[in-house]
């Protein structure tokens, strides 16, 4: 059960990175740029669900907490 909640998980966080990069892209804006090649990779690299979701929440608030002006 945990496997196919982590790869829902994964295919959720990987399309919010996958519209953040183009955003960020597009804007030139870093912080989202950086935070959507984050949400892409991180999916990979983590296999415990609970870790997944906390960082891709993490990583998905990040650009409306820090916006550059």
């Amino acid at each position: 059960m945990e496997g196919t909640a982590l790869l829902y998980y994964g295919l959720i966080f990987g399309s919010i990175g996958a519209g953040l990069f183009i955003y960020g892209k597009k804007q030139r804006s870093p912080i989202p740029l950086g935070c959507g090649i984050a949400l892409v990779v991180v999916p990979y690299f983590i296999s415990h669900t609970v870790l997944l979701v906390s960082i891709g929440l993490l990583l998905t608030a990040l650009p409306f907490i820090i916006k550059k002006s």
